[in-house]
């Protein structure tokens, strides 16, 4: 019999066991608390502990499953509310009440609700993994695609009739060529630290829309690609979650609070389930996985989170949807990483973070991509990941290691926060790789202007930045006239372009054609400026005639269904600037 040898918060040692193996999921103690183990030597089998160990004792047992630890995918997912190692927080409250105890067992999915499955193979078909088996319509956004499991291939001998079953029921049995016979049902396994296998990774090329003007504008993301948000307490990073999930053309979202605090947490999961998909009026709960891991819960716990929202999202992909993963934050992630390391007693790096922080980052950012999967659907699965860092300093490990493997960066700042200027995105700090990847799909779908007007803004803003440097040695009074439009011209696109407000119903979500549209009218004023000034005319006159505050105002102006409006404030930019004497 294995039993506990030594305990350390959630590190527990076995001694003398010969039959563990790595990764292997384990129950330890009286109350079987959930464990993995981590680490195996000639004298001690090491396992870190899911849950709290505050009540477990050395000598207790510690039972093998030989099995790892495993998402439980099926219908049911979305909707629900589940922990950092999925435990339904729904059902362990109505059952247990507002704390969860250790050794709580509880089934991930609720496996006597009843699904109607419509069948799309017959008896006698032959079938592989990924192969879609049933199709079941699991809120009234999403159509849950039954797959066949990984290992299990052959010639369907037995099927049901297309009607209602709960999970447990046996719908399908398989036999393979060795003659044994496999039984399905709606429910499958998937270890949460192994990524999915598909057919083929396909180039970035398609952009994920968001309707944020910063981010599609300056630094689009691609469908299947990976951004951290970096930023210090307040400024932003979970209202731009919340917009990007409310607004991206994704079909599914996973949004996994790591770590945060649990009353900010329960405001965060009470909001969701607030908030209305704009694409169908129907809750955005509907399409949504929420994982939740409070400060408070176990710290081994925390760290799993971020790779179990991952395989449900890798899940969804495989069905050919397109899934976007919000990860908030990934600081507290590396923070559980150092803790559990410190108490293994390995050798820190900098800042006491293990010195594999960095390939644990990049093992959780290369499971997003844009695929061709084994079931030839394609599929994509996005990753946003938030990082905390003390102080709002971006050079600490978990951002530097970040900026390594993800190819979008959106750096939050404080001051553009406190100023009220959503999302706070700074222009200078932040950059997108893969603007050249996407140029062809803006060229094709948006027009060959968008990237054009976009370069002449970065251009802009890049020498207000520089002009700054001057106002704040010499005063703004002394510049030329021409370089006081500039100025004046990032105002307006500051204020009028790049700041947006979610609680208006034409500025929280803007579409690309009116992007480009308000770009353009933008560097049409400053063209028609820049000729008032060189027929000798003063600076102070253009700022008389109001036009740049109107121009601010277009944001709010002109409905996202009405362009043509546009038209007006050309004939409105004429007129007062042709009036200037």
């Amino acid at each position: 019999m294995n039993k506990v040898y030594s305990i350390n918060g959630p590190v527990i040692k076995v001694k003398d066991a010969k039959d563990f193996k790595i990764m292997e999921k384990v129950f330890v103690g009286k109350k079987r608390l959930l464990g993995e183990v981590i680490s195996i030597s000639d004298r001690y089998t090491v396992i870190q502990v899911y849950e709290s160990t505050a009540t477990l004792q050395p000598g207790e047992e510690v039972i093998r499953t030989k099995e790892s630890i495993c998402a439980v995918l099926g219908p049911g997912l979305l909707t629900n509310i589940f922990d950092g190692i999925q435990r339904p927080l729904n059902t362990i409250y109505e059952q247990e009440g507002t704390f969860i105890a250790p050794g709580v067992n509880v089934p991930c999915l609720d496996m006597k609700k009843t699904w109607k499955v419509e069948f799309v193979v017959k008896k006698g078909d032959f079938v592989s993994f990924g192969q879609i088996f049933g199709l079941v319509q699991e809120t009234s956004l999403i159509e849950h695609r039954l797959m066949i499991p990984k290992g299990v291939s052959g010639e369907i001998i037995e099927i049901k009739t297309d009607g209602v079953y709960d999970l447990e029921e046996v719908l399908v049995k398989i036999r393979d060529k060795f003659d044994v016979i496999t039984e399905l049902t709606m429910v499958q396994k998937w270890p949460i630290k192994e990524s999915r296998p598909t057919k083929e990774r396909l180039a970035l090329l398609t952009p994920l829309i968001t309707g944020q003007r910063v981010i599609d504008t300056l630094f689009p993301i691609a469908k299947g690609g990976s951004a951290a948000v970096p930023g210090g307490f307040g400024t932003g990073k979970t209202m731009m979650q919340h917009q990007f999930a409310k607004w991206c053309d994704a079909d599914i979202i996973v949004y996994i609070g790591c770590g945060e605090r649990g009353n900010e947490m329960t405001q965060t999961l009470e909001e969701f389930k607030e908030l209305i998909d704009p694409k169908s009026n129907k809750p955005l709960i509907e399409r949504t996985v929420l994982i939740a891991n409070t400060s408070n819960m176990p710290v081994a716990a925390r760290e799993a989170s971020i790779y179990t929202g991952v395989t449900i999202a890798e899940y969804y992909k495989d069905m050919g949807y397109h899934v976007a993963l919000m990860a908030d934050s990934t600081s507290r992630w590396a923070e559980a990483l150092r803790e559990i390391s410190g108490r293994l007693e390995e050798m820190p790096a900098e800042e006491g973070f293990p010195a594999y922080l960095p390939s644990r980052i990049s093992q959780f950012y290369e499971r997003a991509g844009y695929f061709n999967n084994i079931n030839d659907t394609k599929g994509s699965v996005t990753i946003i990941g938030a990082i905390s860092p003390q102080g709002a300093d971006f050079s600490e490990p978990v951002t530097q290691n970040t900026k390594r493997f993800v190819r979008c960066f959106w750096a939050l700042d404080k001051e553009l926060a406190y100023a009220r200027h959503y999302a706070a995105i700074n222009w200078t700090l932040s950059y997108s790789e893969y603007v050249f990847d996407l140029s062809k799909w803006y060229n094709r779908n948006i027009g060959i202007e968008f990237l054009e007007t976009r370069q002449k803004f970065i251009s802009i803003l890049a020498e207000e930045n520089r002009l700054m440097e001057i106002v704040k040695l010499i005063g703004k009074d002394v510049l030329p006239d021409d370089q006081k439009l500039v100025l004046e011209i990032a105002r307006v696109i500051r204020v009028g372009y790049l700041q947006q407000n979610a609680f208006h119903k034409e500025d929280t979500f803007v579409s690309l054609e009116k992007q480009l549209k308000m770009m353009q009218i933008i560097l049409y004023l400053y063209r028609v400026a820049t000729g008032v000034l060189k027929e000798g005319k003063a600076f102070s006159l253009l700022e008389h005639t109001n036009v740049f505050e109107r121009i601010i105002k277009i944001k709010y102006e002109i409905p996202n269904d009405n362009l043509g409006l546009f038209d007006k404030y050309y004939r409105l930019i004429d007129q007062a600037l042709s009036a200037i004497k």
